[in-house]
């Protein structure tokens, strides 16, 4: 039996309320263990592609389905587990005393108890590299190190696919390449939205570009970050001086 996807996303097209369309029929698959970036412009989509994959938002047409389950209302509590969103600002995420209660609160809410409750906590913080922190105030930490707990407390529950919004803003180059050695080290599907296109060469094999509400490119990142013509298309500018041909 073939194991489904991380990911399936089938003609999903969604208008907001006040009539603006930003979803044009959106096909998109990510396989199980793939990490694949999300990039395009502005206005391209890609929050509302998000805000589908855990049922944030729905009553669009198409279809999405996590592991194989379609996201609705029947299978919404165990979509929202499998689908592990990492905001821009961790500041949204925490919000306990210290550090081991943020990762904890997820788990317990699930049931989780006692020294199982202990285990999974711990091991999301060793595999973020935060496990001496657990017990400081998450106030009391750095910016990039109160993403890679944000990143924990996600992990704690074990999701089907990581989705991370703009993993790179506002860190410095040294916590940028601590988040980018926690990420390689995963063994979890991550979706990467993001505008930080060396960040997503590094970390991605994959790249997806999104424009207008359509896929406009998907394939390998580097080729993708080499075509001067797609990225001027479509609103991607690389950092002066930056050769994508030149990253290993």
């Amino acid at each position: 039996m073939t194991t489904p996807p991380s990911l399936e996303v089938r003609g999903l097209a969604y208008a907001y309320p006040d009539g603006h369309q930003a979803l044009f029929g959106v096909d998109l698959t990510v396989g199980r263990g793939e990490r694949v970036a999300l990039l395009g412009p502005n206005g391209a989509g890609k929050t509302t592609l998000v805000l589908h994959l855990n049922g944030i938002l729905t009553g669009g047409a198409g279809t999405v389905a996590v592991a194989g389950l379609p996201v609705g209302r029947k299978h919404m509590a165990e979509i929202r587990r499998k689908v592990g969103i990492v905001f821009q600002d961790p500041d949204d995420q925490l919000f306990m005393p210290t550090v081991r209660e943020d990762v904890a609160f997820g788990p317990a809410a699930a049931g989780l108890r006692g020294a199982e409750l202990d285990a999974v906590v711990r091991r999301a913080l060793e595999r973020v590299g935060m496990a001496e922190y657990a017990d400081r105030p998450p106030h009391h930490l750095s910016f990039g190190q109160r993403r890679r707990v944000a990143v924990a407390t996600v992990l704690a529950m074990e999701p089907e696919i990581l989705v991370l919004d703009e993993p790179s803003s506002n860190l410095d180059p040294a916590s940028r390449r601590e988040l980018a050695d926690v990420l390689r080290s995963l063994d979890v599907t991550v979706l990467m939205v993001t505008h930080d296109l060396p960040y997503a060469l590094e970390l991605c094999p994959r790249a997806v570009v999104l424009s207008e509400g359509v896929v406009a490119a998907d394939g390998r990142t580097g080729e993708l970050l080499a075509d001067a013509e797609l990225m001027a298309r479509h609103r991607l500018e690389l950092p002066f001086g930056f050769v994508p041909q030149s990253v290993a």
